[in-house]
């Protein structure tokens, strides 16, 4: 069992641990970014993430900053990484409360099937901060566009309904008049002649007598 066991020792001493530490941190703020197994990873997180932290200066004197300074190159004895942590990285993680450091699995190692991960600053990868805000961005505008769309939808097919009710709706014509006007509803030819045959029939008894 594991009880009060929370430093992983990673199967070395602790001065060779301190310094693979102290190594692995130079280089993840060189290069933003590091390949390496899960476990230490999760330890490099411990370590590093402090001396992130000593290095927002913003608030402190020059005293207090160069005291931050001397301790964070007594853990990584580089000056070129102390350097840049007090100068680019610190300008970006400015703001951020904590959690500098995102830890993204990529798969087991072949030979031994170690738990391979990326670890980075989160600050420095810009694709995923683009991400971030596209994705805000579009289910904001997503909501109102979803409203007016269904609105103008619900009009373009009303419209088509409309007109083709006008359409099916039959319209009675009356006889053009000289004028080329209608008057009244037409009369068909079959009940012109049975109106005048009656008439017809009076005028020749009528000659007959």
């Amino acid at each position: 069992m594991r009880h009060n066991k929370k430093v992983n020792h990673l199967g070395r001493t602790k001065a060779h641990r301190e310094a693979m530490l102290s190594n692995m941190a130079s280089s993840l703020i060189k290069h933003k970014r590091i390949f390496t197994t899960t476990a230490k990873a999760k330890a490099l997180r411990k370590y590093i993430e402090p001396l992130i932290t000593k290095s927002k200066t913003s608030a402190k004197t020059s005293e207090e900053a160069m005291h931050s300074r001397r301790v964070v190159f007594a853990e990584l004895q580089n000056k070129h990484a102390v350097t840049e942590l007090f100068s680019q990285v610190a300008e970006k993680i400015g703001d951020r409360p904590g959690g500098y450091t995102r830890i993204i699995k990529t798969g087991a190692r072949l030979g031994d099937n170690a738990s391979m991960c990326f670890i980075e600053l989160v600050d420095f990868n810009e694709n995923m901060l683009k991400d971030t805000k596209k994705t805000v961005a579009k289910t904001r505008r997503s909501r109102r566009k979803t409203s007016g769309s269904t609105a103008a939808t619900a009009t373009k097919t009303a419209a088509p309904k409309v007109a083709a009710q006008k359409e099916q709706t039959p319209t009675v014509m009356g006889p053009e008049t000289v004028d080329g006007s209608t008057s009244g509803p037409e009369i068909s030819n079959e009940t012109d002649v049975s109106i005048t045959e009656p008439a017809t029939s009076n005028e020749e008894t009528a000659s007959e007598e």
